[in-house]
């Protein structure tokens, strides 16, 4: 696809200001930013911004279980623990390869309508997790989840890194669930293999206050020492999921390694967990990225509200409203996760990057008084993905003017409501 966005304001986290332009997209990537007048037509399609409209890199859901909007609204306001073991566990043993299909793609069209571009998802059932991205056009980061010792589920996780990884706009990392529901040994060995593989691994670490005392009495480790015990610091790319309770005393030890936190800030509150100290991983020098968790758990996609949480919760935590910068939340939802998911040129406006893009409506009353220097505190603080006109992966549109382009949503809401009732329903739903 050729396409032309004429007339446009565009921003990324690394602009000092905004720019206006035109940008040329094809074959999926940004070929050309600048202004153009006579462009060959033949098979371009150009959108007018009319000066009006603000294009900005898509969003990346650094943590998330796509194929857990099946069981949203299970075991509300429930700690961590108990909505794991008596909630969502016994439900998940019940899943078939096309409840993930089918959840995953009713994820994906949550995620292109408020502005998400790519994903990273530890399921189960991955192949049908990358079919359902690559169906839509999306792009992910995919990881099978292992819980427990089987060494069958870590060859799974192997064998999906040979087979898919690089393979269109997937990436695979490796995926051991969490300290509490995998041994110390093997997590070394799936250590080990991803460094074999050159692979990243994708991990919940610290969520909630009681693994802290797990590491210390069960392993005899502070969190540190775990991580260097398990050599998840020599990798590629290591995504900590939450990190809650990491110590503060160890948070300059991050900088320099291969280590992303994966700050969740809805999931976090609404399970009661507490709240990152992401003021400190910026200022110790440490990766953060941007995440929701999963619906079961959030309930919602929506990486904009992601966004203005996390720069306003930490503000009122620390009492500075310095703490977390919107130029620095939007990084952490754009770049810095496209950098911990494996993909390098993604999460930038440059020319050869992808073409993985937001339209938002700046003709909108919330946006009156924006100009080039303040505009990502319109962004963040005023704006919201009620404001998107357009969400464009790979050079694809995904969703425009409040459409998905497949035409296939009203088929997803029809197998997502049959998926749901067989799964949680027992017969008992109307």
């Amino acid at each position: 696809m050729r396409l032309l966005l004429k007339n446009m304001v565009y921003i990324d986290s690394e602009m000092v200001k905004a720019e206006c332009g035109d940008i040329l997209v094809e074959d999926g990537m940004i070929s050309s930013i600048g202004l153009f007048g006579k462009t060959e037509r033949n098979g371009l399609e150009t959108f007018d911004g009319k000066g009006k409209t603000l294009v900005m890199p898509g969003f990346v859901n650094s943590h998330t279980h796509a194929a857990m909007v099946l069981l949203r609204g299970l075991g509300e306001e429930l700690p961590l623990k108990e909505w794991l073991e008596e909630r969502i566990w016994p439900v998940e043993a019940a899943l078939m390869p096309e409840h993930v299909y089918w959840g995953t793609r009713g994820a994906i069209a949550e995620m292109a309508s408020s502005g998400t571009t790519c994903f990273t998802d530890m399921y189960f059932e991955m192949d049908q997790v990358a079919d359902a991205a690559l169906h839509a056009g999306m792009r992910c980061c995919i990881s099978r989840g292992i819980i427990g010792d089987d060494p069958k589920k870590m060859e799974e996780g192997i064998d999906l890194f040979r087979r898919r990884n690089g393979k269109g706009n997937v990436r695979v990392q490796l995926a051991p669930h969490a300290p509490y529901t995998v041994s110390l040994e093997a997590v070394r060995e799936i250590s080990a293999a991803a460094k074999s593989l050159g692979a990243g691994i994708h991990f919940h670490f610290l969520e909630a206050e009681w693994e802290r005392s797990f590491l210390k009495d069960k392993l005899g480790l502070y969190p540190f020492a775990y991580l260097e015990n398990t050599e998840l610091l020599d990798l590629t790319s290591t995504i900590l999921a939450h990190c809650v309770w990491f110590p503060p005393e160890d948070i300059p030890k991050l900088k320099g390694t291969s280590v992303t936190i994966a700050h969740n800030p809805s999931s976090n509150m609404k399970l009661g967990s507490g709240f990152a100290p992401v003021p400190a991983f910026l200022a110790g020098g440490a990766d953060v990225s941007l995440g929701t968790d999963g619906a079961a758990s959030n309930n919602r996609l929506d990486m904009w509200g992601e966004m203005r949480l996390c720069a306003l919760i930490h503000k009122g935590i620390t009492m500075d409203p310095t703490a977390v910068t919107a130029r620095s939340v939007f990084k952490m939802a754009t770049v810095a996760g496209a950098r911990a998911a494996g993909f390098d040129d993604v999460g930038l406006i440059r020319e050869g990057w992808q073409a993985d893009l937001i339209l938002v409506d700046l003709d909108k009353p919330q946006y009156e008084g924006w100009t080039t220097e303040n505009l990502f505190g319109f962004i963040v603080y005023a704006g919201s993905s009620r404001d998107i006109s357009g969400t464009i992966a790979a050079g694809r549109w995904l969703y425009r003017g409040g459409r998905f382009m497949d035409g296939e949503y009203e088929e997803v809401k029809r197998q997502i409501s049959r998926c749901r009732k067989e799964l949680v329903c027992s017969g008992n739903c109307s």
